[in-house]
């Protein structure tokens, strides 16, 4: 697979250019890359952050690249995409657009080789991870020029179109269930008399600390807790109360709930 491959982004907001960016600190020259955006803002930022070309039309810029990645509001999609009628046919559409399915995404490119990504917010960190599945078209070059560019953001796995829904439910709505969880715990900790600054902190730290014991090792995350639980001691106190509150089946309610609209999404 060539480095020279040009790759269009049709749409330049933050997790456009998180994608870009991670890029270009991964093998991608910012030369390789364009991007077109209806907001000037938006394009000068992503061009600022990435070193890629803006083109100040759409056309131009599909007619320049071999593959495109489609990174609008599935509000817009339909709309940003008629300039581009008949030019995306027999290009790569790497599309990480909310609840279009590959069908949806096949009818309104007219392409046939179609990546469908669903990729969460730590992207923008570097540390996204998600899921991603691919049309029968796809060939294995447009494979591996997918993975390549997933891999500059995070982890991502190959899936059944299916399965996304469920990716979504986890890993896509995820980080908001995290964000409330530490959340809920700088709280805890100013009630206790914490500055809050400090406390925040504290508690972001405690989950990233803790997730990382999860994907280091090959150890159970129920293992892992029972090692903090020392017996008749602070930490078992609390999560038994956890346990009487229903944490575990909220979070699992939580999903199940974002699985349904994540269908219900992709029908409309």
């Amino acid at each position: 697979m060539s480095n020279s491959v040009k790759i269009g982004f049709l749409g330049a907001g933050r997790m456009a250019t998180a994608i870009a960016g991670g890029m270009v600190k991964n093998e991608f020259k910012g030369s390789d890359i364009m991007a077109y955006d209806c907001s000037p803002g938006a394009l000068d930022a992503f061009t600022a952050a990435t070193g890629a070309v803006g083109c100040e039309e759409p056309v131009a810029m599909a007619e320049l690249c071999q593959a495109v990645v489609l990174a609008v509001k599935p509000q817009y999609l339909a709309e940003a995409l008629k300039p581009l009628a008949g030019k995306l046919k027999d290009k790569l559409v790497i599309s990480i657009v909310a609840g279009m399915t590959l069908e949806k995404l096949g009818s309104l490119t007219g392409a046939n080789r179609i990546v469908r990504v669903m990729p969460n917010t730590p992207a923008l960190v570097g540390e996204g991870c998600g899921g991603y599945a691919v049309s029968p078209s796809a060939t294995a070059e447009d494979k591996a020029l997918a993975e390549k560019i997933l891999a500059a953001i995070g982890g991502f796995y190959l899936l059944n179109e299916k399965q996304l829904d469920a990716v979504t439910a986890v890993s896509g709505c995820g980080p908001a269930y995290v964000y409330e969880v530490i959340q809920a715990m700088a709280d805890g900790g100013v009630t206790l008399g914490l500055p809050r600054d400090l406390a925040r902190k504290l508690a972001a730290a405690t989950v990233r600390g803790a997730a990382a014991m999860v994907l280091n090792s090959s150890t159970h995350p129920t293992e892992l807790r029972d090692q903090v639980c020392s017996p008749g001691g602070a930490t078992i106190c609390a999560v038994n109360h956890l346990a009487a509150k229903g944490f575990n089946s909220a979070i699992i309610e939580a999903e199940l709930a974002a699985y349904k609209r994540s269908v219900e999404l992709g029908k409309e």
